[in-house]
């Protein structure tokens, strides 16, 4: 049977390919780990995720595919409600709560170049890239989480502000309209997020503290590929702006933080 080439992100393109009901994705060392993972996840409740068929002897992993439809740049209209985002924000919750029992092992490998640099004694395994890209929809509602390739142990609000991050966005207008999301409000959409993850309020500041981080971690992440010569890196890195825009979405979300901050906290219940 032949081969057919799916669209996806920047990381895996080109290399991600279904065969009748099967994908066959790279490997790497983290695969192991993120099989036992997805195991564990489907069998605590949620179905939403791939379930493992198996390692080819050419080294590719083999999952089954999930149907559906997946978000791609630039994004279409209906991505781009609020609706659609909570049914993200809940999804990614549901995952957090069936991986929540996951025994990680000691030894485990994992891929944590997206990871927590404080994952603390209270980690889950996050996805750490969840973005429309890695989304799988049916009805316009979020149905299967994909592409755990990053997957490590970390804060659930971690995993929150890296979700947010790529799917509020949180980005200059000028930048979110590279991908026909230009009109939204990244401070308002993160109220969103916080509100349909369920975060109280020290979690909103953690939140806000976890997206400082990643800006910059982001940057570090694409620059060492550029840097490595990958071609779909180098291609994003010069249709976007380079380093500009890294450095202009830092000093946008310092100057807002105050804004965020407000419009996260402002009119919470009060607590029990």
């Amino acid at each position: 049977m032949d081969e057919a080439t799916l669209p996806g992100g920047v990381g895996n393109g080109g290399e991600v390919v279904q065969v009748g009901a099967h994908i066959l994705r790279p490997s790497g060392p983290h695969t192991p780990a993120v099989h036992a993972l997805l195991y564990h996840v489907r069998t605590h409740g949620l179905m939403g995720v791939p379930a493992v068929v198996g390692v080819d002897p050419d080294g590719r992993e083999r999952l089954l595919y999930i149907a559906g439809e997946v978000a791609l740049p630039p994004f279409p209209t209906w991505s781009l409600t609020d609706r659609v985002l909570v049914t993200i924000t809940k999804l990614l919750r549901r995952y957090h709560e069936a991986a929540s029992g996951f025994p990680i092992p000691p030894d485990a490998v994992w891929n944590t170049e997206l990871a927590d640099p404080a994952p603390g004694p209270d980690a889950v395994v996050c996805h750490n890239d969840v973005c429309p890209e890695n989304v799988v929809f049916r009805g316009a509602s979020a149905s299967a989480l994909i592409d755990f390739d990053f997957a490590a142990p970390g804060r659930r609000v971690w995993d929150v502000a890296a979700m947010a991050r790529m799917c509020a966005p949180i980005e200059t207008a000028e930048d979110a309209a590279r991908t026909g999301r230009g009109t939204l409000n990244p401070v308002r959409r993160l109220r969103v997020v916080a509100d349909a993850y369920g975060l109280d309020e020290p979690g909103r500041h953690d939140l806000l503290d976890a997206l400082t981080t990643q800006i910059n971690q982001g940057s570090e992440f694409v620059r060492r590929r550029v840097e490595a010569g990958q071609p779909a890196f180098v291609a994003m890195w010069e249709s976007t702006g380079g380093q500009a825009r890294y450095d202009r979405r830092q000093a946008w979300f310092e100057a807002e933080q105050a804004r965020f901050l407000d419009t996260l906290c402002r009119d919470l219940p009060a607590s029990p």
